[in-house]
């Protein structure tokens, strides 16, 4: 299957020997530079030199991968087998942009920071030693979204169950509460 490519996106070929293209440098990068390109806001795209399939996908988790195996990885492995779970799941689409706005909104904050501690002359290291003293503040700031994330999800569920029972109102159904079933056969 063929996707096409993005204009005013960076193009870069993958081929078969596993080697990627950069067509604006006209000259082979690496993975390391594609991670590169991430952090620097850059705009790619990842195509497969022989199919024209978009790949970035999978380089983007090949950097990950790479990320994880090195140093402190971000993820526990309770949490990827959660992440796991969710493929193949009715919730699965919901789950990914779930992921993906809690994402943007942790880039935002951490921005806002960014730029409210600018007129200070922080060094990397007192930047560090700041952010470790915040630890446990900002730690419980993100508990407390979490905890009214998972709040109004629970809500978001309820009404969409509401709203199925109206919509399906004429039929049949049983509601059974399986924690109160009890098996008397």
């Amino acid at each position: 299957m063929t996707d096409t490519v993005v204009k005013d996106v960076r193009l870069i070929k993958k081929y078969p020997n596993r080697r990627l293209y950069d067509t604006r440098t006209s000259s082979y990068i690496t993975v390391g530079d594609v991670k590169e390109l991430v952090l620097g806001h850059e705009k790619f795209q990842v195509v497969d030199a022989k199919t024209g399939d978009d790949i970035t996908r999978s380089v983007l988790l090949q950097i990950i991968l790479e990320e994880e195996t090195g140093g402190l990885p971000m993820f526990s492995s309770e949490m990827l087998s959660q992440i796991i779970r969710f493929y193949g799941h009715a919730m699965q689409g919901i789950m990914g942009a779930y992921l993906e706005k809690n994402m943007q909104a942790f880039q935002e904050i951490q921005d806002r920071i960014g730029e409210k501690s600018q007129g200070m002359q922080f060094g990397p290291e007192a930047w560090t030693q700041f952010m470790n003293m915040q630890s446990p503040v900002l730690q419980n700031i993100m508990n407390n979204y979490v905890e009214q994330s998972k709040n109004m999800f629970v809500q978001m569920q309820d009404q969409m169950q509401d709203q199925t029972r109206a919509m399906f109102g004429g039929f049949p159904f049983t509601t059974k509460d399986p924690l109160k079933e009890t098996d008397e056969s």
